[in-house]
């Protein structure tokens, strides 16, 4: 699937970091390889010694930078002509309490036994994620930066940083 060079971030020898495309929610991440393959152990001994420093940084600056309160890195999905791909989810502490204020995801409760009322879990957060950000023609209000605030804030933190990142 193309990426529109407007999502880009960075790019070292095997992996491509670009916002995702259909994401209202700044931060969310993709980090691409740039080779075909379907599973890590396809992947060249260069890009599994990449991957591990690239997404330590791109989880360093939504913490640190974008104050993101926890960072969910994820492989999802297998549908053919993707890249195999890591997806990087920030959860901000807004995106959490727009979680817990809309009660349908509540009923995601009766899949558990857990009676603690305040608790939820990278699952449900990732869900809403990607029902409210990815899929919902008017996503929620965001608070702080936009995405392209946050596309050029990584560009520019990537690039000091002198990628690609030498292995």
């Amino acid at each position: 699937m193309p990426m529109a060079a407007e999502f880009l971030i960075t790019e070292t020898e095997e992996w491509l970091v670009s916002h995702r495309m259909d994401s209202a929610l700044p931060g969310y991440l993709i980090v691409a390889s740039r080779t075909s393959a379907s599973d890590l152990s396809d992947l060249s001994d260069k890009a599994l010694r990449e991957i591990g420093p690239l997404l330590a940084l791109v989880q360093t600056v939504l913490r640190w930078e974008l104050r993101a309160g926890r960072v969910y890195i994820g492989r999802y999905g297998h549908q053919a002509g993707h890249s195999f791909h890591f997806h990087v989810i920030p959860i901000y502490g807004w995106v959490e309490e727009l979680f817990w204020q809309d009660e349908r995801y509540r009923t995601l409760r009766q899949f558990t036994d857990d009676v603690s009322p305040e608790t939820t879990d990278g699952a449900e957060l990732t869900l809403f994620v990607w029902r409210e950000f990815c899929e919902r023609l008017q996503p929620p209000p965001i608070e702080g930066p936009t995405v392209p605030e946050v596309i050029l804030l990584f560009r520019n933190i990537m690039h000091a940083r002198s990628l690609p990142i030498d292995t």
